[in-house]
């Protein structure tokens, strides 16, 4: 060894791990590469290997930053290539420097000054120092347009990704002028004119400039309108000899009168182009034509279908999944190897793969293949973390304080499966649920799935007892077209009612039918219930006072558990276009089921509930939904379970508590509010509009709302008359009597009916009020101030009623 005289000259001998002179040159070329040597030899004499080396003049004994701030350290040294244990470069320290100062102006810093030093240490080793000198935030101070009239400055900054500075610049990143995404930005606002009419539209000029006393830039993007055009006419015309044209007309998303809108020629194009392929004619072409009449604003748009080249994909290459499997890339496209090239299949299946969530990035393209007649499809993409880890809190009117801790991911294994393990704990109720969804089940575009749950609610201000619910369900969802999926399903579960009775909660203290020579009959209980009473009876003073529940809900509850085993079905149509924020579209869900495959519980149920998204102007989303359920008992008795009922508040009408709609139990007025019964039919109806709030920014993610809410739920079934349930005892010599008024007999203030008088009207009920809506950081938040003023004589009301939580 010659030359070293710094480190160890054992780590030197580990470099040459073999006598031979290849294995010698290949040494000595690994160790120059080590940088900690400018000059390195060997030589091979008998059985001895002589290295030389020159040592480099300053190797790096660490990279350090100081005066960072607004990006940490150990992201810093994942920018610099300038590195521990080698040899000072001057010229990658100079590089890294401008790296430092790219990192800084990507978060909006870019009067940022950065330098380096170095700090001599003993043995020729140095530390390297870069001194970091934060600026303050240059991002972009305004966005301005010019020649809009028809779009809203307002509605076309909403379009944008970036946003202006403003109290929130500390929080966001959205506001740093970058070129790429402002011109992302254009191509949105180019779209939205596009697919609204706007057919001549272009943006004839985007002017930056940085003004430094505003420490920002000032973008101004000059737009050309243009007219309105309006559809003149849609004409088909095919080439191909056994495809007429009129065949195709019903495919068109547009007909005469209609707005001109880009991108429901393209949907009519892909609709046409698939329509063809399922005929047969694989090499079919589809090229849409506007002819537009600058005079009357109108645009003769046509189709002509021609026959395509015939070429073959010769195969699919897939890169750039480092954790999703091939299967799972290669199950989005209708074609495969061999099959004829069909350019709206592949943008389909580009489509279908960004929508799946699992990539940061999808790109596909094609080259030429081994013959002319063969291409070769290339689907480049790139992985991104699909599983979280989240703990979610909330609150709400109805069910209190809530959190939930969740692990969920989407892409189990890089398989594309769902797993969801969740546990709840709440004020007013807690459980577990475990999900699991397998998207392609027998290899096959079916949905099948199973949950597995458990859920306990506890008594509160609205309900005097809790429910316990477990169970597991099994559902396949069906897809018949983009936009219609047919979802069966299996269910069964076992649930329980159960009524607290302590000194703190004495809600079943009324003891059996007791009859007193003074007070009459005192109460009731169902066998088993556990008296606790009073010891002085009086009319302010008794067990009915205090909060008792129903005879009906004691009788569920002596009841036990109900197995529910039940079949059913769900017919789901979806077009909106954001299932997040809908702006348009409609959504329809119909459901079915039928109970009776075993267990206690017998019925038909069915529900229906619609809502349609309808842009009433750029800013305004106006939102109407309609709502039915029924629910019919058969059997011996053809009598429901209480559990089994619909028993609905707000989610029916706003400004009405949980349970505060429907029939009650009024035989004790003193707890008439926690008497809901349920009911087996209802109807509702809302309306409402949701508009930004003007003057704030975008950022912020606040909505108001204004709406209208009617609706009615009516129809119990269950049984009145418990009389037969009574545990008859006695007082002294005086028999146990039943106490079930009829007619015009008085009640007795000091007792509970055995008899049920049931207040059950089928009137409307009807509120208007305000929401304040915020799509925070914390997750969604919702306030709604309801109004009733149509309402039964003992409905609950509920003037306010909020909503919200978080995941961090």
């Amino acid at each position: 060894m010659q030359g070293a005289t710094r480190g160890d000259e054992n780590s030197i001998k580990n470099f040459f791990t073999g006598t031979d002179q290849a294995s010698v040159n290949r040494a000595v070329s690994d160790l120059s590469a080590s940088g900690i040597y400018s000059k390195v030899s060997a030589r091979i004499e008998g059985d001895k290997i002589i290295v030389s080396v020159v040592e480099s003049a300053n190797i790096v004994n660490r990279v350090a930053f100081e005066g960072e701030n607004k990006i940490k350290s150990d992201q810093l040294a994942v920018e610099v290539q300038s590195k521990a244990h080698v040899a000072f470069d001057e010229a990658v320290a100079a590089a890294d420097v401008d790296r430092i100062k790219g990192a800084y102006k990507k978060l909006g810093y870019n009067d940022t000054q950065v330098s380096y030093r170095l700090v001599n240490l003993p043995n020729g080793r140095v530390d390297l120092v870069f001194t970091i000198k934060e600026s303050d935030k240059t991002g972009v101070h305004d966005i301005k347009f010019v020649g809009n009239n028809a779009i809203s400055s307002y509605r076309l900054h909403n379009l944008m990704q970036t946003t202006e500075m403003n109290f929130m610049s500390w929080f966001k990143t959205t506001d740093i002028y970058q070129p790429d995404q402002l011109a992302t930005d254009e191509e949105a606002i180019r779209k939205y004119y596009m697919r609204n009419g706007y057919a001549d539209f272009r943006i004839t000029n985007t002017d930056v400039v940085y003004h430094p006393e505003l420490k920002g830039y000032v973008i101004t993007i000059t737009v050309d309108e243009g007219p309105l055009y309006r559809v003149s006419s849609v004409t088909v015309t095919s080439h191909l000899a056994h495809v007429d044209g009129a065949s195709l007309q019903p495919f068109v998303r547009l007909r005469p009168g209609d707005v001109y809108d880009a991108s429901a020629v393209e949907k009519s194009v892909f609709a046409m182009t698939r329509e063809l392929a399922r005929l047969g004619y694989a090499f079919s072409e589809v090229r849409p034509h506007g002819e537009r009449d600058s005079a009357t604003h109108q645009i003769a748009l046509a189709f002509t279908v021609d026959d395509g080249p015939k070429v073959y994909i010769e195969r699919i290459d897939i890169v750039g999944n480092t954790r999703t499997r091939d299967y799972v890339i290669r199950r989005e496209f209708d074609l495969g190897e061999g099959d004829p090239y069909n350019h709206a299949m592949v943008e389909l299946a580009e489509r279908r793969l960004n929508g799946l969530g699992f990539f940061k990035s999808v790109h596909i393209s094609t080259r030429p293949g081994s013959s002319p007649d063969r291409v070769i499809v290339t689907v480049s993409v790139e992985d991104k973390p699909t599983g979280s880890l989240s703990l979610s809190g909330g609150y709400s009117t109805t069910e209190g304080f809530l959190a939930e801790v969740a692990f969920t991911e989407s892409n189990f294994l890089g398989r594309g499966q769902f797993v969801k393990l969740s546990a709840t704990a709440g004020q007013y109720s807690r459980g577990w649920g475990v999900s699991f969804t397998e998207p392609y089940f027998l290899d096959q575009r079916l949905a099948a799935g199973f949950d597995i749950f458990h859920k306990q609610t506890l008594e509160s201000t609205y309900a005097l007892y809790g429910t316990e619910t477990t169970g597991a369900n099994l559902r396949l969802g069906v897809p018949v077209t983009n936009e219609f999926t047919f979802q069966p399903n299996y269910s069964i579960y076992e649930s329980s009612l159960s009524i607290p009775n302590t000194n703190s909660q004495p809600y079943n203290d009324c003891s059996s039918t007791l009859f007193d020579p003074v007070l009459g009959p005192i109460g009731w209980t169902p066998p088993g219930g556990t008296f606790i009473g009073f010891p002085n009876f009086s009319s302010s003073n008794n067990c009915l006072t205090n909060g008792e529940v129903s005879v009906a809900i004691k009788e569920q509850a002596a009841q036990g558990t109900i197995v529910t085993s039940l079949v059913g079905y769900s017919l789901i149509w979806d077009n909106v276009d954001n299932r997040r924020s809908p702006t348009t579209g409609g959504f329809l869900t119909f459901h079915q089921d039928f109970a009776g495959l075993g267990g206690q519980s017998e019925f038909i149920r069915e529900t229906i509930d619609g809502r349609y998204y309808y842009p009433i102007t750029d800013d305004i989303v106006g939102f109407v939904r309609l709502q039915g359920g029924q629910i019919t008992g058969f059997g011996s008795d053809q009598q429901l379970p209480l559990l089994d009922n619909f028993n609905l508040g707000p989610g029916l009408v706003r400004g009405f508590a949980p349970g505060g709609i429907g029939p009650r139990d009024i035989s004790n007025l003193s707890n008439v509010s926690t008497s809901a019964l349920g009911g087996t039919t209802y109807v509702g109806g809302s309306l409402e509009a949701q508009f930004p709030l003007f003057g704030t920014p975008k950022e912020l993610g606040l909505k108001g709302a204004v709406f209208a809410d009617a609706g009615t739920l009516f129809g119990f079934t269950g049984q009145t008359d418990y009389t037969s349930l009574l545990n008859y005892k006695t007082i002294g010599s005086n028999k146990a009597t039943p106490y079930c008024p009829t007619g015009n007999a008085a009640y007795n203030p000091l007792a509970q009916p055995t008899c049920l008088t049931v207040w059950d009207p089928d009137q409307i009920r009807a509120s208007v009020g305000v929401s304040l809506l915020w799509a925070s950081p914390m997750g969604p938040i919702r306030f709604d101030f309801a109004f009733p003023f149509l309402k039964g004589k003992y409905d609950q009301t509920q003037v306010f009623n909020f909503t919200g939580g978080t995941s961090f």
